[in-house]
């Protein structure tokens, strides 16, 4: 039986609020670091800490209690200028409120967490008693033999744990990447080390991977999660097993402003009001009222109703708004402790944290994030000593920063680092014989820092617990794709790299242009159309033996949405759709187009193919297939014009 029986729901509140408040106090131990003597912070963690500790005490979460005691005496000491606060007293702080969100993950489970680990409770009152801590080695020395290459089957589970990105030049898993360029399959690798092997790990870095873990859980399957609790876990900071992380759930609950939910009420009852009068209406033309003021009526009626329901869409999909800054919270402390453990000093800036964002687009973004926040303190930004010599600052500066762009919402990760040289991935591209050296001199600069989203792209000489893989960028970029979004990477050699991404505002309901082909109608997001021009056959040109049409001075190829699909064309094209899409511009011809539209799209039940997103209705009540244009472009080399005019 759990051992929260009848208490489901309280322990659920519990679990959402102290998780905030939890987040909020590792923030300001950040900032406590930079301003020790701030009274009205170390009251502010003082208060949240006390909040977690009186929840987690009706709880009868006695061994939660006992560390967050000891740990708020600390707070106490400090802001009565009992205890001054110093690096290995906040790296001892760090530890507990990391054994802190272990206990959180163990409570999810309907279980009651053990006790920390007694090297923990040692340090702690070794701290109240006023003695000297001893200082911690910050830099983790890297593993002496590189790992053996990890399976493709394990390749994804270490993007979605501990592996950051790698987004600069270094070496290459140059057999994935030549897979992947290819076509052709994986090369037969190692078996995967068995959960039960001893990993050679330095002890600093077992601590940051726990640490770091903590911060940023990763949402896994049971199975896909089975390797990872095996690990060995440092005693010094928690004995709590790291088993109950792989079962953790996404949030089932959303905080809305009582505001929006007057908002929605409102509408709603004068949806009610309006339907009841069409009602009436209707009622009075059955029994053969059809005078133009009953007409007339009816039509106001209907307007009335169309405008209620469009106010009312809006005031929903605002009830699944959140701050993005939610989900920023967790990364100051995941910055300060990769910085501590690669021994840089680095400040992670936030900015537009009130930017608004659809709550499950917050959830899957979470990932992303992670590891482009510790790819920019891991490669990003350089040695104190690289800083000295290059005359810059010796803290170093992560920016991540939101903000809404009409329907968009642009995401940013900047830093102040040595940056990427796109001629230094060209030339190893070609030096490692990927590509030839005229297929390279065709790469413009931004080409050539994308090749950094390529599987096997890795920085790192030896493979180490912070990266070296190479997996990691192209699940960043996958992850993107999945949310209908994109990403881009700017690069000033010696000044830092800024890496972009811009996302639809929400997934709920998707803008479209509708066309038609073959009597089927088919929806294709709006964000990709630029604009809709007439094909005469008379201005079709051939070049290279493909169509192509001249728009402002501008030759673009003209490729068949029925030859996309699988389709025989059975009549020339009428139509042209302006789009860009997978880094082109290019024609889509179409029979004909029925008009734009905003649709909620529905998953497919038990089947995904390829280059459909889902399916729509329409107004005359048809089914509408949503054209996933990333997936169909992937695999689809240009139209040759040989069919595409055959009937003018």
């Amino acid at each position: 039986m759990s051992d929260f029986a009848g208490m489901e729901e309280l322990l659920q509140d519990f679990l959402l609020e102290a998780g905030e408040l939890l987040s909020q106090v590792d923030n300001k131990l950040v900032e406590l670091e930079k301003r020790p003597n701030d009274r009205e912070l170390l009251n502010d963690i003082f208060r949240g800490f006390h909040t977690i500790k009186g929840g987690a005490g009706f709880l009868n979460a006695e061994n939660l209690v006992s560390l967050c005691h000891r740990t708020e005496n600390l707070f106490d000491k400090l802001r009565n200028g009992e205890l001054t606060l110093s690096t290995p007293l906040m790296d001892v702080i760090m530890d507990a409120t990391g054994v802190v969100r272990n206990m959180f993950a163990t409570l999810a489970q309907a279980t009651q967490p053990e006790a920390a680990d007694p090297v923990l409770i040692e340090s702690l009152e070794t701290a109240l008693a006023g003695q000297s801590l001893p200082s911690r080695n910050a830099v983790a020395k890297p593993a002496p033999e590189i790992a053996p290459q990890v399976p493709q089957s394990a390749a994804h589970l270490e993007a979605q744990t501990a592996s950051p990105m790698d987004a600069s030049m270094g070496d290459i898993n140059w057999d994935v990447l030549h897979a992947v360029l290819t076509g052709t399959p994986l090369p037969q690798e190692a078996p995967a080390v068995p959960s039960s092997a001893p990993v050679q790990v330095s002890p600093a870095t077992r601590e940051s991977e726990v640490q770091i873990l903590d911060v940023a859980p990763v949402h896994m399957s049971a199975e896909a999660a089975m390797p990872v609790q095996d690990l060995p876990t440092p005693s010094r900071v928690s004995n709590t097993p790291a088993a109950p992380q792989q079962s953790l759930q996404k949030e089932t609950t959303i905080r809305v402003d009582t505001v929006r939910l007057d908002q929605v009420l409102n509408l709603s009852g004068e949806i009610g009001l309006t339907k009841n009068r069409i009602a009436n209406l209707k009622t009075q033309i059955l029994h053969g009222k059809n005078d133009q003021e009953t007409l007339k009526a009816l039509d106001i009626s209907v307007s009335q109703l169309d405008l209620l329901v469009s106010d009312l869409q809006n005031a929903v999909m605002k009830t699944r708004m959140q701050p993005i800054g939610r989900l920023f919270q967790k990364y100051p402390r995941l910055a300060r402790d990769l910085a501590r453990q690669l021994g840089k000093d680095v400040e992670l800036v936030l900015s537009g944290e009130e930017t608004e964002l659809d709550k499950t687009m917050i959830e899957d973004l979470n990932d992303p994030l992670v590891h482009l926040v510790r790819n920019a303190v891991d490669h990003g930004i350089e040695s104190p000593e690289e800083r000295a010599q290059s005359h810059k600052t010796a803290k170093a500066i992560v920016t991540l920063s939101a903000s809404q762009v009409g329907d968009h919402i642009y995401i940013e990760i900047s830093d102040d680092g040595k940056g990427m040289r796109p001629d230094v991935i060209r030339g190893k591209a070609v030096e490692k014989g990927i590509i030839d050296a005229e297929t390279a001199n065709g790469l413009d600069d931004r080409q050539s820092l994308n090749l950094v989203f390529l599987p096997g792209f890795s920085t790192k000489d030896q493979i180490s617990s912070v990266s070296g893989r190479g997996v990691g960028m192209d699940v960043v970029k996958t992850n993107i794709t999945k949310l209908n979004g994109k990403i881009d990477v700017i690069s000033v050699p010696g000044q830092g790299s800024t890496f972009t991404i811009s996302l639809p505002l929400t997934l709920a309901i998707l803008p479209v242009l509708v066309v038609r082909l073959n009597d089927q109608s088919f929806a294709i997001p709006l964000s990709m159309v630029r604009e809709i021009i007439p094909i005469r056959p008379d201005e079709v040109q051939r070049v290279s033996g493909r169509a192509t049409i001249v728009v402002r001075d501008e030759v673009l190829p003209i490729r068949s949405l029925a030859r996309l699909i699988g389709w025989d064309a059975q009549k020339s094209p009428a139509f042209g759709v302006l789009m860009h899409a997978s880094d082109t511009t290019f024609i889509m011809a179409v029979d004909g187009f029925v008009g734009r539209d905003d649709v909620v799209i529905k998953p497919l039940s038990d089947i995904k193919p390829k280059g459909i997103a889902g399916a729509t209705l329409s107004g005359d009540g048809s089914i509408v297939l949503v054209l996933d244009m990333e997936a169909l472009l992937e695999n689809n080399i240009a139209d040759t014009p040989m069919n595409l005019f055959a009937r003018v």
